[in-house]
């Protein structure tokens, strides 16, 4: 039995399929939207339908971008040298809000997953080798530390080592805050041979 009319049912359906988005949430969200000014939800609406048709991915780094070029592949003050290899444009903000990286990315799209039917060529590893026969020094692969992910991590390694470029891999170990007791080995283990001098 339906416990609202068709559209309220309809827009709450909507929402849900956003990620992340349970029924509860599309719920909460379908009546805050209904209850909002007509001038808001028609900005709303107008905002996501312009993101959608002029966001593209940068012509250099991939990530995503309403320019040409993004800010950071734009900018004179990074480091054109040093390209750090992320999964997502989302890696790419975390490490952005550091505000300790000063070169620039290469956002793959993915990670290399024979379990999901994704391979090397599905991802932006083509576009990253093309971009090192400019004048690069280090590689930083800064790739999740799932199984996906240092899969995706050997293999561009491997790509990259024959060309005489740095590549160096994030480290990787125990949160801030951690108990020890309940991190799992490969973790520990990364944390002990990732260690520093103190």
């Amino acid at each position: 039995m339906d416990y609202y009319s068709s559209q309220i049912s309809k827009l709450i359906e909507e929402l849900s399929r956003l990620p992340g988005i349970g029924a509860k949430s599309a719920q909460r969200l379908a009546f805050h939207i209904i209850n909002m000014p007509t001038e808001q939800v028609q900005q709303l609406a107008h905002t996501m339908t312009e993101a959608r048709n002029n966001i593209r991915y940068c012509k250099k780094c991939f990530t995503l971008t309403d320019q040409e070029l993004c800010p950071i592949c734009s900018s004179d003050n990074r480091d054109p040298k040093t390209i750090m290899v992320v999964e997502t444009t989302r890696d790419l903000a975390a490490y952005e809000k550091t505000g300790k990286y000063n070169g620039v990315y290469h956002v793959l799209h993915g990670a290399i997953s024979p379990m999901l039917g994704i391979g090397p060529n599905d991802i932006k590893l083509k576009e990253l080798m093309e971009r090192l026969r400019e004048d690069v020094d280090e590689v930083i692969i800064a790739t999740n530390s799932s199984l996906e992910g240092e899969t995706t991590a050997m293999y561009i390694s491997k790509l990259i080592k024959p060309t005489g470029i740095k590549v160096s891999r994030i480290a990787s170990g125990v949160p801030v805050g951690g108990d020890l007791e309940y991190i799992d080995e490969v973790t520990l283990l990364r944390a002990l041979e990732g260690r520093t001098i103190i």
